[in-house]
């Protein structure tokens, strides 16, 4: 629980709009997570307090992060970020990118920096 809310603290505070590197499996997925909990909350506290925007104000706050962190998982993986455009493609490329975020990305040095696994 404790990588849990590193991970997540990281990416939102100290990785806001890095575009560049590149992110691990782990570091995608814990926040994807995190993420999840995160919004369920708000969601179910919006509806006792009667105030159901209290999620959407969270989603457009993290919509940057989120972004950065696909980009920066699609580089571990050796492709551009322009490939998380495959979202706007219903259906199919939504199961084509999860396929990718649970790839193994690239051993070694590649084009957009140095292993994370090794640093």
């Amino acid at each position: 629980m404790n990588e849990l809310i590193e991970v997540y603290k990281k990416v939102i505070l100290e990785k806001y709009v890095a575009f560049d590197g590149r992110a691990r499996r782990r570091e995608y997925w814990m926040y994807v997570l995190a993420n999840f909990i995160v919004a369920i909350a708000l969601g179910i506290i919006g509806m006792i307090i009667r105030f159901p925007f209290i999620s959407t104000i969270y989603g457009l706050a993290v919509l940057i992060p989120g972004i950065a962190l696909s980009i920066r998982r699609m580089h571990d993986l050796n492709k551009s970020g322009f490939w998380i455009l495959l979202s706007f493609i219903p259906i199919i490329g939504w199961i084509w990118l999860l396929i990718l975020a649970a790839t193994e990305g690239t051993k070694g040095d590649n084009t957009y920096g140095p292993d994370p696994k090794q640093a």
